[in-house]
């Protein structure tokens, strides 16, 4: 009798079920995390504020979680505020120094730059409406701004300075330390404080977030983007950094975020964050080089495809690529199709065609712009699932091309 063959992949059947390449919209939650978080949520699930017995056991986990993070930061534990994600963590940057610097007559300039999540972007335009006044600065054709051009655009009413450490979409992690002591430079020329704020959101599992290294006053995590659990977020803030709260009730995290504690959800971020920064080098190292074996492929079957990002300075784990005739939205359609979980990186829509903004303040034309695709790698990213994106992927845009010919009258 024959020996049973084993099944075959075909080039429309991904192996071992979906290739998830959108590690840069979320991640799965870590073993490590869940099993610590499992106690919280079962047997100690008690109010860390309250004054009896379980209480205490939850705030002292509580504490515990904030002295696992303040060492991965190289920082105080009082210098770390849990929040609900990265959106609040940046909101509550963004306006409680925005509101304190003007408070204290500190000035109602905010500068940041073209290429920042919207989560910065929108928070700074909310501030116009009491009056202040946000500078984006330009970038280059890979997003990046430099250190030099930051500082010289500081002024004696600048209030807070914002520039993200690696952009989500592009993957292009800017000279974040340089630019932190060029503002803090030019600052002290002006003999003032001006509190500088990074966006770290996609920079925990391959940056370093050491942040004596970094020279931030502010920075910005949220949990579900390495491994931790969705609603939880991270805040640091240097000590003595002016802030107005944005929440008010119960005065929790010394007075800067009310509200009850999620224990479990942030006794899960602290393991996530620890196992993440521990395993970054190796995480880069073969993240990396599958990302290079899949631009390899990409450009050698669609050689007039747009790489964006730098070349060097960029995360190991992200490829964004656009290709002209087709939208981005119809390709991830097409791909999803096939088994194969992306993003087109971009708000665009095809009622109406607003491409993304970071591709157009890089420079990138209207009609590549809107053709955009973002694959990004995790951990459990396999050689045999870039190998079937390869190999499925050119076949994909030539459909979707042909699909958008409008046909002839």
């Amino acid at each position: 009798m024959a020996a049973e063959e084993s099944p075959r992949v075909t080039p429309s059947s991904p192996p071992g079920g979906p290739v998830y390449l959108d590690s840069a919209a979320s991640t799965a939650l870590r073993a490590e995390a869940y099993r610590a978080m499992l106690p919280f949520l079962q047997t100690e699930f008690a109010n860390p504020s309250a004054h009896h017995a379980a209480g205490r056991r939850a705030s002292d986990a509580l504490e515990d979680a904030r002295g696992r993070v303040a060492r991965v930061f190289n920082a105080e534990p009082e210098e770390v505020v849990f929040t609900s994600g990265g959106t609040e963590s940046i909101n509550a940057a963004i306006k409680g120094v925005a509101f304190a610097q003007a408070d204290a007559g500190g000035g109602r300039h905010i500068l940041t730059t073209a290429v920042e999540h919207h989560a910065v972007l929108h928070s700074a335009q909310y501030l116009e409406r009491f009056g202040f006044e946000v500078e984006e600065l330009p970038v280059d054709e890979y997003g990046r701004v430099s250190p030099e051009e930051v500082a010289a655009a500081v002024r004696p009413d600048t209030a807070l300075v914002s520039v993200g450490y690696a952009n989500n979409e592009v993957g292009t992690v800017q000279p974040i330390a340089a630019i932190a002591a060029a503002v803090a430079a030019r600052a002290s020329a002006l003999g003032r404080r001006i509190p500088f704020h990074t966006d770290a959101v996609q920079a925990a599992s391959t940056l370093s977030l050491d942040v004596q290294a970094l020279g931030v006053d502010l920075l910005s995590l949220s949990g579900h983007k390495f491994g931790g659990p969705k609603g939880t977020g991270l805040l640091y803030m240097r000590r003595g950094t002016p802030f107005l709260e944005l929440l008010s009730g119960g005065g929790q995290e010394r007075q800067r975020r009310s509200g009850t504690e999620n224990v479990p959800g942030n006794v899960g971020l602290a393991v996530a964050l620890e196992y993440a920064q521990a395993e970054r080098g190796e995480f880069a190292r073969r993240t990396g080089a599958l990302r290079d074996r899949l631009l390899a492929a990409v450009l050698e079957a669609c050689p007039d495809a747009l790489v964006n990002g730098h070349p060097t300075e960029r995360l190991p784990h992200a490829l964004h690529v656009c290709f002209s005739g087709l939208e981005g939205e119809a390709l991830v359609d097409e791909l999803d199709r096939l088994g194969i979980e992306s993003s087109a990186g971009a708000a665009c829509t095809s009622a109406t065609w607003e491409p993304s903004h970071v591709l157009l303040a890089m420079g990138v034309p209207l009609e590549l712009a809107i053709g955009s695709l973002r694959m990004s790698l995790w951990s459990t990213t396999t050689a045999e699932q870039v190998d079937y994106v390869s190999r499925v992927l050119p076949s994909a845009v030539s459909r979707v091309r042909e699909a958008a010919i409008p046909a002839p009258r």
